[in-house]
């Protein structure tokens, strides 16, 4: 029961979802000045206080940051070759740093892992001229991965879902793996990295990848007969924690080389660092990579610090990771919705990004706010299966929403330093809501009430050397939340959405002052923002009704030369469909040279990948590219040389970027 609570919780809270319904108080916005980080001296530093802070943090049912323990369970080219084909790269974030993504391109060769298989395609022949089995046995189907590219060093990051894979020596449920593969002939594999934990997030400035990865500790909890009190098994509970030896917090890494030697390390005490405020329970542990020299005697050079964090943001010096804290606790139940239909039902993740037909639903990646359980409900009557209380049950304390970043100095070679951390009120919505400028930090958080009927988002200027804060401009969009954010240079720009889609636009050439500039008002939400060009912005998401109902995908190309008066050019609207680039920025493209866009549609009657023409003077519909047997599952569009490549789960196809003729096709299974 406990489990099936926390898992809900946690599907429901991910990440931040918010309606409004009528007013209540506005959410306080409370100062959280800069938060030093503290490494440990020794490993008995580090013992006692590990020990003690997660003894406070333990709970009847074990350690439980949101989660129960149990629940979570050949040299690189210097040069570029000179006939290498003109090719777009992986949509990212931040210019010259790069990625993770399920397919790479160099121009020359186009790299994917499908079902635990890394497969090399030439882009001249058009055939695959390599392939290497990552996993053991047959059958394995759905193995995620992501790739990095540098020169012919790939680095593959396997990580464990929730599903046990048809195969004998794979990734169990939780567990990561990255594995260095050399493309310089048939492709073989260099070495095996299987480090503590889960994966979060990497990214490679030049060939040199960090990769964040998040741990618990390795304690095992008695276990209890059903009539054993919870102040009994939390007395307990906190014994076990504090009889823990160092080891059982200490990261474990093993290496496996290409000769199939294994060593096993830890991170050592004095690698390990703290905030002033944290809980024991969680630790992230940043492994550095370098595809050009591969893992050396050092390993992976990792250092860790004892706090939590779930979205990764980097810039050529410094890597960002950030959290809310309590991201798994649950908001309070939505308000009746604005046309006063019966309350909202609890919303599935979407599924291929299509649009309810019925819902007023925003088609966003995380869900929304489950309805109460039995432990959370106001009601005075009981669950049918539990015994009559005598009153009813209080509501749960709901800790403040905040999000913690911290900081580390990439500027050095080698492993990263740690420079400082800070919190801010509020929740990330993913990692383009942060924005290194000019030695600042640009972070955007929406702040819900206590009882989840209003919010309010605030974008913060935080010096970048001691995350103290310098300035905040807020009362964004009152009573929605945060949509998308894009920060261009000493621009912001931010998109809330209840009913309709106010696009701010933001002045931050003052850290100490900035200030909105203006706003767009229209019906529905751009829920990504890509830069197109000197005064353009183009965005992707969802038409609505006035009264917040989505429609389908819309794609709209904003003026946004005035930052006084920012206005909508042209509009492309797609009915009842939806698009996996609302989510997944990876998945759109954008070709500036010849305004060529891709946005991946899933519609009722037609899906695939839909091709745009962008320019000043508008957005034009240029086709739809299918692939036969798979039209809705098109992930990634590629443009390379004068041909556009799409790849889906089936193969990936070839056509002509002018005409969109198909040339050819390339199974991948």
């Amino acid at each position: 029961m406990i489990r099936t609570a926390a898992a809900a919780a946690a599907l429901a809270t991910v990440t931040t979802a918010c309606t409004a319904g009528t007013p209540s108080p506005e959410p306080r916005p409370t100062r959280l000045g800069a938060v030093r980080l503290v490494a440990y001296t020794s490993c008995d530093d580090l013992l006692s206080g590990l020990r003690e802070h997660a003894a406070r943090s333990v709970t009847p049912y074990g350690l439980q940051n949101g989660m129960p323990v149990a629940a979570l369970a050949k040299e690189a080219r210097t040069t570029a070759k000179a006939d290498t084909s003109e090719h777009s790269t992986t949509n990212v974030h931040e210019a010259g740093v790069d990625e993770p993504d399920v397919v790479k391109t160099d121009g020359d060769r186009v790299i994917t892992v499908k079902d635990g298989v890394l497969r090399v395609i030439d882009t001249a022949t058009q055939k695959v001229t390599g392939s290497l089995r990552l996993t053991n046995g047959d059958g394995v189907r759905g193995v995620p991965a992501d790739l990095l590219l540098s020169g012919d060093r790939a680095l593959v990051l396997m990580r464990g879902g929730d599903i046990m894979y048809k195969a004998v020596d794979f990734v169990r449920p939780g567990e990561t793996k990255y594995v260095l593969v050399d493309l310089s002939g048939a492709p073989k594999v260099l070495s095996t990295i299987k480090p503590q934990g889960s994966y979060v997030d990497a990214r490679m400035v030049g060939s040199t990848v960090k990769l964040v990865t998040r741990s618990q500790p390795d304690i095992a909890f008695p276990e209890y007969e059903q009539d054993v009190s919870e102040s009994e098994r939390l007395k307990a509970n906190q014994e076990t924690v504090r009889r823990a030896p160092a080891e059982a917090w200490l990261p474990k890494i093993e290496i496996t080389d290409a000769a199939g030697t294994i060593r096993r390390e830890s991170v050592t005490c004095e690698r390990v660092s703290h905030p002033a405020d944290y809980s024991g329970t969680s630790l992230l542990t940043v492994h550095t990579i370098d595809l050009a020299r591969g893992v050396t005697a050092s390993g992976t050079d990792p250092i860790t610090l004892a706090a939590d964090g779930d979205t990764v943001y980097g810039t050529g010096t410094s890597l960002y990771v950030a959290g809310t804290p309590h991201r798994w606790m649950p908001l309070p139940p939505p308000p009746r919705p604005l046309d006063d239909t019966p309350a909202t039902r609890p919303r599935p993740l979407p599924s291929q990004g299509v649009a309810p037909a019925e819902e007023p639903t925003p088609t966003q990646p995380q869900p929304t706010p489950i309805e109460p359980t039995s432990a959370q409900s106001t009601s005075t009557e009981p669950p049918p299966t539990e015994p009559t209380p005598t009153e009813p049950s209080p509501s749960p304390t709901v800790p403040p929403e905040e999000t913690e970043i911290h900081r580390f100095d990439l500027s050095s070679p080698g492993a990263p330093s740690y420079v400082a951390s800070t919190k801010v009120p509020g929740r990330l919505l993913n990692q383009y809501s942060l924005s290194e400028y000019d030695g600042h930090l640009r972070i955007a958080t929406t702040l819900n009430s206590p009882d989840g009927r209003t919010s309010s988002s605030t974008v913060y200027v935080l010096d970048a050397t001691t995350m103290a804060r310098t300035g905040e401009v807020g009362g964004l969009g009152k009573g929605e939340r945060i949509y998308s954010v894009r920060f261009i240079g000493p621009v912001g720009y931010c998109v809330t959405f209840k009913q309709v889609d106010p696009l701010y636009t933001l002045d931050l050439r003052d850290p100490a002052a900035p200030k909105v500039t203006g706003e767009l008002k229209i019906t529905g939400y751009s829920a990504y923002l890509h830069p197109a060009g000197e005064g353009r912005l183009i965005g992707i998401g969802q038409e609505a009704s006035e009264k917040g109902r989505t429609l389908g995908t819309q794609v709209s190309l904003f003026d946004v030369g005035d930052p006084a008066a920012p206005r909508r050019l042209s509009q492309l609207f797609q009915k009842d469909s939806g698009s996996a680039a609302e989510w997944d920025p990876h998945a759109f493209l954008y070709w500036p040279k010849t305004g060529l866009a891709v946005v991946p549609l899933t519609a009722q009657n037609e899906s695939g990948a839909l091709v745009l023409k962008i320019d000043d003077s508008g957005i034009t519909r240029r086709g739809l590219i299918q692939h036969s047997g798979d039209p809705s599952g098109i992930q990634r569009a590629m443009v390379i040389g004068d041909a556009l490549w799409t790849l889906s789960y089936e193969g990936i196809q070839v056509n002509d970027a002018a005409t969109l003729a198909e040339r050819s096709w390339i199974p991948l299974r």
